[in-house]
This record gives structure tokens, C-alpha cells and sequence, in this order.
């Protein structure tokens, strides 16, 4: 009948993936210079000469698309029904212009974080237990968030100076323009470079699993300060370590490729070594329990969902 919505039987296209877990999936790719499609029903890049690049959209975490990429109504919403994070970036994935939105299957998990991150006593429990998560020890008692934000900028920069020296590279301080990537020395462009590798799989991971970017506890005033947060937790032990061994690779004249490409590929290969996708969920869900406030619960008069929806095979957080 006239103006009635077909049963979904009569929808075209094929049946939408189910989402794979995210621990489950490789970390991310980069694509530059091609029209991102579906041919076939397969995620595909296709470059100016007519080539053909398969892309296993469902097990990536995150695709990066540098200048020069351009993707179809098709592209974006299969990997939207993927769960697959979409990020827009500047060259060498440095400037993050739009990312997609592969997360938000319910809102109990976002409006825990929002009580979590506007109740001073909650918020400073759980800066207290990514200090302890980051360095191995208990922060010192009796400081404020602003104070362990100090001693956490002398100890980052102590590390930096630390691994400055054991890979040979002369560094004066992390200084970089987020317009301009070659306007930096080679050590922060290869730092800028490997941690937006860092920060695209963390802000995959935070919306696969439900949560906000933009709603931090250690980094405010944002649109990825929660990434920053729970990227930090893994970031010395990843991204910066392979920043600098690059650079100092490229010191040494013993690079063979462009300092971009190389810090990407060192990330990630640690991305793998550390199995990093298996953890970053998890290690969320402990950063918020150490808040110690319970998950709030639906109104009474709230109304409910008029048809229940099968349960989700990825995630919790993920859409389908």
C-alpha cells in the first residue's frame, strides 16, 4: 500500500555486516589520493589509473583518509554498519578535520561518564587512578587535578629528554604547528605523526564502547579530550618510543623513506606487539570505576523503546 515502509526483506542491498569486536580487529590504514566505494559489494579504493584496492573494512578499527581521498554515500555507510571509525585528516594524519560515528547503540554508558566527569570528588578518584595506570605508582595524596597535572608535565618531559639521549636525537622541547606539519623539526613531526596513529585507534575504541571524545577528566575543552586522556595511558609505552628511534634513524642518515611513512609503520607494528586493541576497552571501564559512582539509572516515566533490538555482536557500545 501507498506511503506503507516495506518489509526489510524487500530492502536493497545486502544484509549489514555484523560488527566485529574490537579486539579482535587489526588497528588502522591509511588512504590518500582515490575515490573510496563499494564494488561488489567489497570496501574498495580506486586510484586514478583504475586500480583497485580491496579494503577489509570490518576488521580495521580505523581508516584514516588523508588529502586527496574522496568517498561515496556507499563507502561511508558500509562502514558505518561495519563499525568501522571513518577519520578525516590532514597529510600524514597529523590535522583531524571529521571522523564518523560508529558508537552510541545506547546512552547509559555516556551519561555515566557526564556524572562521572561533573562530580569533583568522582573526577579526581579517577585522574588519581590514570596517574597510577601511566607511571606505575600511586599519585601523591592530598593534590589537586591541576597539581598532578604539573607533576605529570615534568615527568613527561623527563621522559622525552630520557629517550632523546638513548636514540641519539637532539631535542629541545615538544613544539609543533597543528596547521602546518613541515614546519616542525623531524623528532616533533615524527612525535605528531605517531601519536594521531595513537589517537585515531583510542577514539575508535572510546566510541565502540559507548563514551563521549569530548567529555575528559584530565583534558577539558576539547572535541577528543577523552581520547587524550586514555591515549595517554599507553602512549609511552607505543607511540613516542618508535617516534623517537625514527628520528633518531633519520639523524643517523639510515632512514629509507619519508619520516611519516616510517613512524606509522613502527606504530604499527607496537600497536600489534602490545596488543593494544584488546586493552583499550577494558582499561576505560577501569578508568571510570574508579570513580566509584554507580551507572544512573532511567527515569520512571522515561518511555521505552517500542521494539526490542537483537543483542549486538560487537561491542556493547557499537551500533548493530
Amino acid at each position: 500500500m501507498a506511503g506503507q515502509t516495506p518489509p526489510a526483506s524487500f530492502m536493497p542491498g545486502a544484509p549489514p555486516p555484523r560488527p566485529i569486536p574490537l579486539k579482535d580487529r587489526s588497528t588502522i590504514v591509511f588512504v590518500e589520493k582515490g575515490q573510496l566505494d563499494v564494488i561488489d559489494g567489497a570496501f574498495v579504493l580506486v586510484d586514478a589509473n583504475g586500480v583497485r584496492t580491496v579494503i577489509p573494512v570490518g576488521g580495521l578499527a580505523a581508516i584514516m583518509l588523508e588529502p586527496g581521498t574522496r568517498a561515496s554515500h556507499s563507502a561511508v555507510s558500509l562502514a558505518a554498519r561495519a563499525g568501522t571509525l571513518l577519520i578525516w585528516t590532514g597529510e600524514a594524519g597529523v590535522r583531524l578535520y571529521a571522523t564518523g560515528q560508529p558508537g552510541g547503540a545506547q546512552s547509559d554508558r555516556l551519561l555515566w561518564q557526564c556524572r562521572l566527569a561533573l562530580d569533583p570528588d568522582a573526577r579526581l578518584k579517577i585522574v588519581r587512578r590514570m596517574f597510577q595506570m601511566r607511571f606505575g605508582e600511586t599519585a601523591p595524596e592530598r593534590r589537586s587535578v591541576d597539581q598532578l597535572r604539573g607533576i605529570e608535565g615534568v615527568r613527561v618531559r623527563t621522559i622525552y629528554q630520557g629517550l632523546a639521549r638513548q636514540f641519539g636525537v637532539t631535542w629541545k622541547r615538544r613544539d609543533y604547528d597543528p596547521g602546518n606539519f613541515d614546519i616542525s623539526d623531524v623528532p616533533n613531526r615524527c612525535l605528531s605523526a605517531a601519536t594521531s596513529c595513537l589517537y585515531g585507534i583510542t577514539e575508535a575504541a572510546v566510541l565502540a564502547a559507548g563514551y563521549a571524545p569530548a567529555v575528559g577528566f584530565l583534558h577539558a575543552g576539547k572535541p577528543l579530550s577523552f581520547v587524550y586522556d586514555i591515549a595517554d595511558l599507553f602512549k609511552f609505552e607505543t607511540v613516542v618510543p618508535e617516534a623517537f628511534r625514527i628520528a633518531g634513524l633519520h639523524a643517523k642518515g639510515k632512514l629509507d623513506k619519508p619520516v611519516d611513512m616510517a613512524v606509522r609503520h613502527a606504530c604499527r607494528d607496537a600497536f600489534r606487539r602490545t596488543n593494544i586493541l584488546s586493552r583499550l576497552i577494558p582499561s576505560i571501564e577501569e578508568v571510570l570505576l574508579a570513580g566509584e559512582l554507580e551507572r544512573p539509572e532511567a527515569p520512571e516515566d522515561a518511555v521505552g523503546p517500542a521494539f526490542e533490538d537483537p543483542a549486538p555482536s560487537g561491542d556493547e557500545g557499537q551500533r548493530g
